[in-house]
């Protein structure tokens, strides 16, 4: 997703947001219809997401379109709306069986739902060591400590991208990885999914196409931008952003612990 026009006040009048989403998939062939893989769909959910918090923002001073937000919360939008490409609700409505016609079969959705979990406790250390590594490369680089020193705190290639702490799931992967994409916010990645998660399930508690709680998604995120760094998340969830609900979903936390 990328910004084509910006939303803002002119002399001449107000300019309405225009955003644009180029998506990789494969087109039709022969007689056969061009077919979404279910990756092809969370791309275009999480895609819409980022297109919906450029389009609806009511934020009028110039800059670069959804990326006026804090950058803790650029991802809230997308991440937020892959939840319901995994929702079964919303499965049935959005699949079509190319012959019959018919939606996706329960059971085939519970297969399909059932892979998010996954190996979600690896994903979930290499993300943590990516991040832990970049914080602790932001915090105790010292430029003045020659890179032959071989240590984290003197050279961004010294340790090799080692995280020092207890979280170690793929060394040589993440070294190769991090000195590729060294930011300085690659938490934000990991943080933005905790919050989408805990707007979700705001949604799943009321339903999931529930107006009154998609209004409060509306006015306190998807409309201000800019302003989102004063955002107020309570005003989705009714709580502080709380990690049980990012658990809950990748099957680490069974239901039940979710309201201990």
């Amino acid at each position: 997703m990328d910004e084509c026009v910006g939303r803002k006040r002119l002399n001449s009048g107000s300019a309405l947001p225009v955003a644009y989403l180029v998506c990789n998939f494969l087109p039709p062939g022969g007689e056969r219809p061009a077919l979404l893989t279910h990756d092809d769909v969370l791309t275009l959910f999480h895609e819409f997401g980022h297109g919906l918090h450029h389009l609806l923002t009511r934020v009028t001073i110039e800059h670069r379109g959804y990326q006026r937000s804090a950058w803790d919360a650029v991802e809230l939008p997308s991440q937020f709306l892959e939840n319901y490409a995994w929702n079964p609700d919303v499965l049935c409505r959005i699949s079509c069986h190319i012959e019959t016609k018919a939606s996706l079969p329960a059971e085939t959705q519970a297969r399909l739902i059932a892979t998010r979990s996954f190996h979600a406790g690896l994903q979930m250390m290499r993300q943590l060591e990516f991040a832990l590594f970049d914080f602790r490369l932001h915090a105790e680089y010292d430029p003045a400590k020659a890179p032959s020193h071989g240590n984290a705190a003197g050279s961004p290639q010294g340790s090799g991208g080692r995280s020092g702490s207890r979280v170690e799931s793929l060394p040589e992967q993440l070294r190769t990885h991090l000195r590729r994409r060294l930011c300085c916010r690659y938490y934000s990645y990991k943080w933005a999914e905790v919050l989408a998660a805990d707007a979700f399930a705001a949604f799943e508690e009321n339903g999931v196409f529930d107006r009154k709680t998609a209004h409060r998604f509306l006015d306190a995120i998807l409309t201000r931008a800019a302003a989102a760094m004063h955002w107020k998340h309570h005003r989705v969830s009714r709580r502080r952003p709380d990690v049980r609900a990012l658990l809950k979903q990748h099957g680490i936390l069974a239901t039940g612990e979710l309201a201990a």
